[in-house]
């Protein structure tokens, strides 16, 4: 199974530039998590009969929002935190009520479940640092919940570099939104909750970055943040077969990442 997961940063403007089509056809991923779409379902001209298409759009036109296409059919399908979790946690500041900015979809299969997120942006002036605190120990809930019953991979924008290998400059950026102790040691729980970072599994080095910023040629200049990743339940770590960061991959000022896991038969 080919997993890939991207921030298309509006997906209507990836598809109007002619990039979302070029990469189904080149990459040919099975399943595809989106994130932050900024539209809802019916908004953008696509065709791709081979998916079954799931979006958990914002209530808020033109923000924010995740969808999922896949080959495979689920046999569940969930939009959002669940609510036992969510009433725990204090998910709204004065930017809004985070759990309506469809930041989750989670399909469930036979064999594992599947999540992507779009983790609240902790603002320049860490304004909302406060509420993304409360968010990653309400999505870590979730993710813990599904994994008591089954497997489980999420992936998508955490809004978040986790080490110094993951920013090109860290000094620079310490204690910076997306740099933050706080965001860090929320990913520092996920790891300990028993998720696997799948592309730490295979590459130790840094220079591996998922977005760039659109000011002084960042991109060209490789001057970028690791903050987009595929994490698994060490459970499957043995399936793993490799993971990427496709930074040849245009459209959007973030590039998708991958996992290719060789799972047996039946859990589709």
């Amino acid at each position: 199974m080919k997993l890939y997961s991207w921030n298309v940063n509006g997906i209507r403007a990836v598809i109007n530039k002619g990039d979302f089509n070029r990469f189904i056809t080149e990459y040919d991923p099975d399943i595809l998590c989106l994130q932050e779409i900024k539209a809802e379902q019916g908004q953008a001209p696509i065709d791709l009969p081979q998916y079954s298409e799931y979006w958990n759009s914002a209530e808020k036109k033109g923000y924010s929002g995740t969808a999922i296409f896949t080959k495979h059919e689920p046999e569940a399908v969930f939009l959002g935190l669940p609510e036992v979790i969510a009433k725990q946690y204090t998910l709204v500041d004065d930017y809004g009520d985070t759990t309506k900015e469809g930041r989750i979809i989670t399909l469930e299969f036979r064999g594992f479940y599947l999540s992507t997120v779009y983790t609240p942006n902790a603002k320049d002036d860490l304004s909302r640092l406060p509420v993304r605190q409360h968010w990653d120990k309400a999505f870590l809930a979730y993710m813990q919940k599904l994994q008591a019953t089954k497997p489980v991979i999420f992936c998508g924008d955490l809004n978040v570099a986790h080490t110094e290998i993951d920013l090109a400059r860290p000094k620079e950026n310490l204690g910076k939104k997306g740099f933050t102790k706080e965001e860090r040691k929320g990913m520092d729980e996920m790891i300990a909750s028993g998720f696997v970072d799948t592309f730490r599994l295979q590459e130790k080095a840094g220079g591996h970055y998922t977005w760039w910023s659109h000011f002084s040629q960042a991109r060209l200049r490789n001057i970028g943040w690791r903050i987009d990743y595929v994490f698994a339940s060490g459970a499957l770590t043995p399936l793993i077969r490799r993971a990427g960061v496709h930074a040849e991959v245009m459209g959007s000022d973030h590039c998708p990442v991958s996992v290719e896991i060789s799972f047996p038969e039946g859990v589709f």
